[in-house]
C-alpha cells in the first residue's frame, strides 16, 4: 500500500517548512531589527514608519540663539529687536507723512 504521508516525507516536510520559518526569522532580524538598532547605537534617531535614520538637531541650532545664551534672554533680544525695527518703521512712516505734508503746503502756496 502507498501512502503519502510517509514519516520520511512528513520529516522531510518539517525540516523544510523550519528552515523556512528561521529563514524569515534572520530576514527579519537583518532587515527590519538591526537597522534601528544600529541607528540609535550612533547615537540618532530611528523612525520605524519611514525607515529614516536622522542626525537630532538642537533647538538653539535652528533658532540661530548662540551657546550659553537662556531661551528667556534669546526671546527678550529677540523682542527688542522687533521693537526697535517697529520704532524705525514708525519714524519712516512719520518721515514720509511729514514730507507729503510740506509737500501739500508748497503746492498750495504756488497755487
Amino acid at each position: 500500500m502507498h501512502r503519502l504521508l510517509t514519516m520520511k516525507r512528513l520529516s522531510v516536510l518539517f525540516l523544510c517548512t523550519f528552515a523556512v520559518l528561521m529563514g524569515g526569522v534572520f530576514a527579519y532580524e537583518a532587515l527590519v531589527t538591526a537597522p534601528g538598532d544600529r541607528c540609535e547605537a550612533e547615537g540618532k534617531w530611528w523612525d520605524p514608519s519611514g525607515r529614516v535614520c536622522a542626525q537630532p538637531i538642537a533647538i538653539a541650532e535652528i533658532t540661530k540663539r548662540p551657546p550659553g545664551v537662556s531661551r528667556k534672554d534669546a526671546s527678550v533680544a529677540k523682542l527688542q529687536e522687533l521693537v526697535e525695527i517697529e520704532h524705525g518703521l514708525a519714524a519712516a512712516k512719520a518721515a514720509r507723512d511729514a514730507d507729503a505734508e510740506r509737500q501739500r503746503v508748497r503746492l498750495a502756496a504756488e497755487r
